[in-house]
């Protein structure tokens, strides 16, 4: 039995959806790579580090516990990555006006700045990509960004 059948009997997926998660899968994976050397030439903060502003920046103050649920690593993984961040300006700690017990992390203007710069470049460099294409395939690109971000948070 094949590993794709052998994902179609585990889960139900027909043999085209074993295909599909694989084409998709290999997809995404290297539009990552590209992405990330895409990052901005000055910024040298980790993926995790630059994930973590992303979220500051995104859904405002967050606990520490709240981050490293957000980004999927262990508790003391994001103090780590929080501590780096903190050093070079990036973020600041402050206890919580609720649970003093609490820390809670907030983006600097330095922060801000460092991942709009990122971001804009990165932004800048797939939009070029995305305007190569025909209107028909850029369609279809809209159509399944918001699915595969849904697939990305369940």
């Amino acid at each position: 039995m094949s590993y794709a059948n052998d994902m179609s009997a585990s889960t139900g997926a027909t043999s085209g959806d074993a295909g599909l998660a694989s084409d998709l899968r290999l997809s995404v994976m290297r539009l990552r790579r590209r992405l990330v050397a895409e990052r901005h030439p000055d910024n040298d903060l980790s993926i995790g580090a630059m994930a973590v502003l992303g979220g500051l920046n995104r859904y405002g103050d967050m606990t520490l516990g709240t981050l490293a649920q957000r980004e999927r690593v262990q508790p003391p993984s994001m103090t780590r990555i929080v501590n780096c961040l903190e050093e070079g300006g990036h973020v600041t700690r402050q206890p919580s006006e609720t649970d003093r017990r609490q820390v809670v992390v907030a983006l600097t203007d330095k922060g801000r700045k460092t991942v709009l710069a990122d971001r804009a470049r990165r932004t800048e460099w797939l939009a070029q990509r995305l305007s190569e294409l025909t209107d028909a395939e850029r369609a279809i690109l809209r159509d399944a960004a918001p699915i595969l971000e849904r697939i990305a948070n369940e």
